[in-house]
This record gives structure tokens, sequence and C-alpha cells, in this order.
């Protein structure tokens, strides 16, 4: 449970045991503080009997009839004597400029706050309560009413008289009123009425529910929550109270409005007031327990509970026990609670203290959030209402929940925040370090670190460096390739490293850690020969990254026997900055490793590295012999008989047999396929190759007396060599494998090559005759003759200038036209007429293929 704090210039009084703050992990919804200055020193000598609240300042009654007026701070502005006895209630009007009191001793007075205007009014018994008319500004508003034994209604006539009519009498006295707008309500003994000052009728009469209660000594709180809705609580009854329009079928000689009741419940102690809030209601109640020890009923410390009101029932949102002074002696009575609407304020007042309750802003959200230690709620909940919030700042709730973390151990998660928290503060930065130095956890904050905006002092970076080189090789090694540089002074690292080396020289890890601290020095030279002593694959990398290539010219041999692949492309993709010349010089002790390179410049370009194609028929020979016959067929540079000499002396016979052939010795060539390979297959192709009879003839006199190589040579020369020249060659009585096999396949192929030629005809008949017909259709068209076309013997246009003479044309299929009269008369041995023009050039006749008569 929250408890309101005392605040005091002077000495702070005792709190007894009853007033200890409860722990509780549901946040309060309201806040509290002790309404001080001049409210103090006035309850000091006197006690409060009334209070009423206005947006600008507050009205203080007192048991010694003064009328205090204070600010929200409780200092006093202005003071008024208005009795020597009790003031029961005080009166604002909505503008804060009229005030009415009453007290016990029957005296009223209603007059303007800042103009001469008063109203003063003497009565024979004491008047527990008046309202001013919240307009009474208005002049058509002067109107007020008091209660005691009666209700009555002062009204300002005319000639600025004041008249009365009595509301209400006859069933007590009237203890409480609550004036909204046009309503009125008050309670007397018997219950709670609503009277309608438009049109001067009572709408309603709600009667209490417990009447055994005394209603002097547990009075009726009434609150209007809006124009239309009152609030009523009294004992232990609350009850909220909806007035609505009748409609107009039912009025007859019924009030316009009535009173539906919205919504009732019990609380379990009694209502001493009422307030809204919201959809919610603020009520202060009155308690009373039984001892435990003495089992006797006394005052407790009053509660303010915030109730969710539901139909028939309610839900409590909050609770919270308040210590004011005297509670102890304190009746249900001596208890008021005043609100103001503008800004939620609630004023709990009993004689010896006024207590301010007012809602909680995002401050005293995070203030109990830092209380429960619940530091990233705070912290998020600062970042989201960054602009509301006054009392606290993001950064301090931040650190805060840095040090929480780390108190608990949770180091990692204490270093992760500092990134979001510190940001770019580098101040903060190297504080934060220097915390997690002292403890030992460098290592936990070291990930996080800023290393771009901000950048630390390098001294920051050295220290944590420094920290993981005395224990983890790994986590140093990883914190040198992920971070630039520039952090820290690389010289003061380079010498640390070299150190450690001197106790573990071969430590891999250390080793490239150094050589990476060497290409962030430029150092480039060491770097390359660390990492090739390593074997390292970022090597090649380090090679492109910085153009090294001026320092390889010497550790060609190591890069090749590091990775051979990736060393050969990159010294081909640099030709321009490493020569061929000299890395053949480089890799001359080392062949194997040359015919590599060779190898590959090779396939990339046949005549870049011609200078060495006699070199490479040894290399080939030596250690790739699979590719030393497409090196030879595709080198246009390999001096072909010192090739002949190492494939001979190595016998090496396909390569043999191939530089035979392209040194024009088929002869030779054949013969070595048929003795050193045996195979007629190969022979048979070699001698297709060459297409050379005499090969053919060489062929089939080596393999007479072979039936083997016969047997190949008739299933394979069908269609090459009459077969017949083979046959008649083999003896008589000579035993040959799959003969007739091969005398079939021989058939076959003689009768396939017949339907081929066959076929081939038959496509060229038909070829023809189509062509023919496409002619004969082409020269079937007509031509067009007009005035543009000459006869092309006397050179005159061909038609007639006058259509209607009779003319004779002649169109030859060749398209020159001609007068009939102008061509030569056909003689009786050749009837038929050709062109003389395409005669002339032996163009071939040309048949006339229309004549034109007219």
């Amino acid at each position: 449970m929250a408890e309101a704090e005392e605040q005091e210039t002077g000495s702070l009084e005792e709190s007894t045991d009853e007033s200890e703050e409860e722990e509780s992990e549901e946040e309060p919804k309201l806040k509290y503080e002790r309404l001080s200055n001049g409210v103090t020193e006035i309850l000091q000598k006197d006690a409060a009997s009334c209070m009423t609240v206005h947006d600008k300042f507050l009205a203080l009654g007192t048991h010694y009839g003064k009328v205090y007026l204070l600010d929200v701070q409780g200092n006093i502005t202005q003071k008024f004597d208005v009795s020597p006895v009790k003031i029961n209630q005080i009166s604002l009007d909505e503008s804060g400029e009229h005030m009415g009191v009453c007290s016990e001793d029957g005296k009223v007075q209603v007059f303007g706050l800042y103009s001469g205007e008063e109203f003063h009014e003497t009565f024979d018994c004491p008047i527990k309560i008046i309202a001013v008319h919240p307009h009474f500004l208005r002049s058509s508003c002067k109107q007020f009413v008091t209660g005691g034994k009666k209700l009555l209604l002062f009204e300002r006539s005319w000639m600025s008289r004041w008249k009365s009519s009595v509301l209400h009498e006859g069933e007590g006295n009237i203890r409480s009123v609550k004036w909204r707008g046009h309503l009125i309500a008050w309670a007397n003994n018997m219950g709670v009425k609503i009277f309608d000052i438009t049109s001067k009728q009572r709408i309603t009469n709600v009667p209490r529910d417990d009447i055994s209660l005394r209603p002097d000594m547990y009075p009726c709180s009434l609150c209007w929550k809006d124009s239309v809705t009152l609030i009523i609580g009294w004992g232990t009854s609350v009850k909220i109270c909806s007035v609505k329009e009748r409609h107009a079928s039912e009025i007859r000689d019924l009030p316009s409005r009535y009173v539906e009741i919205a919504s009732q419940f019990e609380t379990e102690f009694h209502v001493s007031g009422l307030a809204p809030l919201c959809d919610q209601l603020v009520v202060l109640s009155y308690v009373k327990e039984v001892s435990e020890k003495t089992e006797r009923e006394y005052c407790a410390r009053p509660r303010l509970d915030i109730i969710q009101p539901l139909p028939e029932t309610c839900e409590e949102i909050s609770s919270d026990a308040l210590t004011v002074r005297g509670f102890q002696e304190n009746e249900c009575r001596d208890y008021h609670l005043e609100y103001s609407e503008g800004e939620s304020l609630f004023y709990i007042v009993s004689p010896r203290d006024v207590v301010v309750a007012k809602e909680r802003d995002q401050d005293d959200h995070i203030d109990w959030l830092l209380e429960k230690k619940k530091y990233e709620e705070a912290l998020m909940a600062a970042e989201i209402s960054q602009k509301n919030i006054k009392r606290h700042k993001i950064l301090d709730i931040g650190l805060a929940y840095v040090n929480h973390l780390v108190e608990k151990g949770e180091y990692d998660v204490a270093a992760r925040k500092c990134q979001k928290i510190l940001g770019k503060n580098a101040a903060l930065w190297e504080y934060e370090v220097y915390k997690f130095k002292e403890i030992g956890q460098l290592k936990a904050i070291s990930p996080y670190l800023p290393r771009g905006d901000p950048v630390l002092k390098p001294l920051i970076y050295e220290m944590i460096l420094h920290e993981f080189l005395e224990s983890d090789y790994e986590g140093f090694a990883t914190l040198i390739r992920e971070w630039p540089g520039d952090l820290y002074n690389n010289s003061v690292m380079v010498q640390a490293v070299r150190d450690h080396l001197k106790k573990d020289s071969q430590n891999r890890t250390l080793l490239k850690t150094l050589a990476e601290l060497y290409t962030y020095d430029k150092n480039y030279g060491n770097a390359l020969e660390i990492y090739l002593t390593l074997r390292h694959k970022d090597v090649f990398q380090l090679i492109h990254k910085h153009n090294l290539f001026s320092s390889i010219k010497d550790k060609i041999v190591l890069l090749m026997d590091f990775d051979s692949e990736k060393a050969v492309d990159m010294l081909l993709d640099n030709e321009d900055k490493i020569s061929i010349k000299k890395v053949v010089e480089e890799l001359e002790d080392r062949p194997e490793l040359q015919h590599v390179y060779l190898h590959k410049l090779f396939k990339r370009d046949h005549h870049k590295g011609q200078a060495y194609h006699e070199k490479q028929i040894s290399l080939y020979a030596e250690y790739d012999r699979p590719n030393l016959l497409p090196f030879l067929r595709d080198s246009i540079h390999c001096p072909l008989e010192k090739a002949l000499e190492i494939c001979q002396q190595r016998n090496f016979v396909e390569e043999t047999v191939y530089l035979l052939s392209r040194m024009g010795n088929s002869r030779s060539a054949l013969k070595m396929i048929m003795e050193e390979l045996h195979d007629v297959d190969k022979a048979i192709e070699f001698a297709k190759e060459q297409d050379d009879g005499e090969l053919w003839e060489d062929l089939i006199l080596y393999s007479i007396d072979k039936p083997p190589f016969i047997t190949g040579l008739l299933n394979n020369i069908g269609t090459h060599v009459d077969p017949i020249l083979l046959i008649h060659r083999i003896k008589e009585g000579m035993e040959i494998p799959n003969l007739r096999d091969s005398l079939v396949k021989i058939l076959q192929d003689y009768n396939l090559q017949i339907l081929l030629r066959e076929g081939c005809k038959k496509i060229l008949v038909a070829d023809s005759l189509s062509l023919l017909k496409k002619m004969h259709r082409t020269q079937m068209k007509g031509v067009l003759v007009d005035e543009e076309n000459i006869c092309e013997s006397c050179l005159s246009p061909v038609l007639p200038s006058d259509a209607a003479k009779p003319f004779s044309v002649v169109v030859f299929h060749c398209r020159h036209m001609f007068h009939k009269e102008c061509l030569p008369v056909p003689s009786l041995n050749s009837p038929a007429q050709f062109c003389n023009i395409c005669s002339a050039k032996h163009r071939g006749p040309g048949s006339a293929i229309l004549e034109m008569k007219k």
C-alpha cells in the first residue's frame, strides 16, 4: 500500500507503527503529499472543518470560524473572520468570484471576492449547508440554497431584494447539498432528493439503505460526475444515478425528468467522500478495526480506493491506507474528499491534516519501476515518454541499469546494454571500461566497444588487447582481425606479440596475428614471409590487395609449393608484373613446377610460351604424358625432329606415329602401328585419315598372312577400297576367323551404297521436276507492257501512240520486247523464233511467250 509522506518545513512527526508501508508488487495509481506551508500554520492552532476547491485556489473553513483562501501550494492569500464558531460549509460558483459561507451559529454570507456585492442572513438554528448557483455571476442566476431544518432557496428579485422560498422540510436536518447546472441534490435523514430549479419540480427521492446509522455521524456524500450523473455514498452503499428525460407521452402529471440507478454496490468500509476519475470512482473510506490484543474497536487509517463500478458490483483497482494526523481520534463525519476536475487532484481533508492525492505521471511510474529494480522496463518507459518526463534522464536510468546488471554478475548483458545506453559518449565509454577492468571483466565488454563513432583513446583498446594476449590467444587474434588497425598503437602490439613468441615461437595463432599486425603497419614483406611459412590461404589475397608482386619474385617456389593452382593463376594474371622468363628461371630447379606453369600458360595461349615449347616436350614426357600428344597436335612452334627423337627414345608409339605422319612419313607410321601396336582398327583408321592408296596396299600386304588382320580389313575397307583386291590375295585354305560374317558385312555395305545411290537419284529427279514446274509457272505469268517499254530493235515505243491503229508485239521469256515487223522472218528450216539480243550474247534461246495483236 502507498502511504502519504509528510512534507513540512519544521521537524517531522514520528510515524506510528501502523504507518509502516507495506510492500506490494502492484504499482499504486495515485501519489500523495501533505498540503503544507500556510495550512500547517493554520492547523497547528485551529482545526479544519470544511474545504472547497476551485481550479485557481482553495477555500478552507475552520472550527474557529475562519475562512482562508489558499493557493495550490497551501500558501494563505486571504483570510476572512466569518464567525466565532465552526464553519459548516463553503460554496463557490464556477467562476470562483462568489463565495457562500454558513456556520454553526446560523450565519449565512454570500459575497463577491472581487466586488462589493454581499448578502448576510442569520437564522435561529445552525445552518449545515450552503450552495450558490454554479453561474451566480450572471444576473439571472443570483440564487443559492441553505439547509438546516429546511432547504431554503434565496433568489434576488427586482430592486435587488432577496426573497426566500422553502424547497423542502419535515424530514430532519439537511446535511449535504450539491448544485450542478439546473439540478440540486440534497440529503436529509430519510434519503436523497433531486430538484429541477428550472421547472421547480422535485424529480425523485432515493431512500437511504441503512437507517441504523446516525445521519449526523455518517453523513451522506454527494458528487455530480457530470450534469446528469449523481453519485451517492452513504454508509457502505454507493449508488450511481442517471437523470433522464421522460418521453412526452409519459409525462402527464409527472416531472419531465426521472432518475435511473445505473449501478449500485456495497463497500467494505463507510464512505466519507466520493469523486469521479474518468469512468472510475475515487472513494474515501472511514475504517474501524478490532485490536487483536484488547479486542476493542479503534479508528484505523482512512483509505482511498479507486473503484471500477459495474452494474451490480465493483472492482477494486487500487487501495491505499493514508496516515493523516490524528486519524486515531477522527470520526467518519470528520473526513471530506474534495477534488479539482481540471487537474485530477484529490484533497483528503481532516481536522488536523490536508493530504493531496494526484494521478501518478510517467516520472512516478519510472520511480516505482526503479524502486522495484525493474530497470529494463524503466528504461523502455523513459524512451517511449522522453518528451513527457521531467525528473528523469534516459542516460541516468541506463547507467543505473548497467550497474544493477554488474552487481548481479550478468556482465555480458551489462556490456551489451552499454552499446544502447552510452551511445556516442566517449567519456562514459571509457569510464565504464575502467569499471569493468576493476572487476576483471574486460573481456565481457570488448565485443561491444565502439570502433568508429566515437573512437576511444588508444590506451583503452590496448588495455583490452593485453588482457586477451595474457590469457586467450584466439580471442586476441579475433580482436586484431575485427578491429581497425588505427584504433591502437600498432608498434606496441607488435612488440607485445613478439615477446610472447619468444616463449612459444611456433604458435600459429600468434604468428598469424603478427602477420596481420605487419599488414596494418604496411610491413608487407614480413607479413608475406609469415604467411608463406604458415602456408596460410590469405597469402594470395594479401599479394593482390597490396600489390606485392615485386616482393614475391624470389618466393615463387614457395608459392607454388603452397598452392600451385592459385600461384600459377596469379602469375599468369600478372605477367606485366612478373615476366614469364622470370618465372621459368625461378622454377629451373623444380621442373615439375615449371611444367605446371608452362602447361597452364600453353592452355591460355598457344603462342606466348613458344620459346619454351622445345623444353615442354621433355617436361610433358617426364611429368604429364597424357597431355603430350594434345600438346604436339596444338603446338605449331614445336621442333618435330626433337620431339620425334624424345618419343622414340621413350618408346612413345602413339606420339611417334603422329610425328611421323605429320612429317610425311606415313608408311613408317603405318608400319609402326601394325608392328608395335598390332591394332588393325587403328591402322585402318590411320589409312582412312591419310586417304592414300599406297597405304592401303601396304596395309593389305602386311595383313595378308595374318587372319585377324584380314578379318578387320574385310569389316572396314568396304567403303574405301574394292574388297575384291583383298579377297583375291587371300591364300586358298587359309582359315580366317568370322569370314562369313565379314563377307556378309561387305555385301551389306555394298547394298547400302547401292540404296544410297538410288535414293540420291530419286531425290535429284524429284528436285529437277519441282524446279521445272516452278520455272514453267514463272514463265507462264503475264508480262506488263505499257508506254514506257520500247522495241529492242528499233528503239521506239512498243505500243503505238494511237491506240486505234492495229499493232503486233512479240514478248520473249527473257522480257525483251519487239515489234513483230522488226523481227526477222523465220525460215522453213528453223521455224522457231529467238530473241536477237539473248541469242547474240549466247544466253540461250528465248521463245516468244506472248504475241499481242490488234
